[in-house]
């Protein structure tokens, strides 16, 4: 419907570019731009790091090829995406990150919050002694 874009996270760290310099706004409006810009290379970073790699080290590699160079996770490599067939589908993206900002804006705007306390586990019991002498 929307068309596709390079997958794996590249397309939003091609974007983030567009972000550099604020967009001119000023005050919490550029502090804004400059979260959403550092939000936008988490997916990619999330991917190398499960991939057992040092994600921040991936994004920088990423960041300097050209649009649509991205990193290949499974076969570990740095790749052209579309010619390497890792895409998703534009409008997938678009609504991950407007559902996203969203969200984001929610949780600014609410005073409370109600979450679950996660619970502490404690290991299993020790094994019992020894039998003695029964067998």
């Amino acid at each position: 419907e929307e068309g596709i874009v390079a997958g794996g996270g590249t397309v939003l760290l091609n974007a983030q570019k567009k972000l550099d310099g604020g967009l001119g706004l000023k005050d919490d409006q550029a502090t804004g731009v400059n979260i959403v810009r550092r939000a936008l290379e988490e997916p990619l970073k999330q991917i190398a790091q499960n991939a057992g790699k040092e994600g921040s080290v991936i994004v920088e590699e990423v960041r300097k090829g050209k649009p649509g160079f991205g990193y290949d996770a499974l076969n570990d490599k740095y790749v052209n995406m579309f010619e390497a067939g890792i895409v998703d589908p534009a409008k997938v993206t678009r609504s991950a990150l407007q559902n996203a900002a969203s969200i984001a804006a929610m949780v600014l705007t609410t005073e409370a919050m109600v979450t679950e306390v996660p619970e502490e586990k404690r290991g299993g019991g020790g094994m019992p002694g020894g039998m003695g002498d029964m067998m």
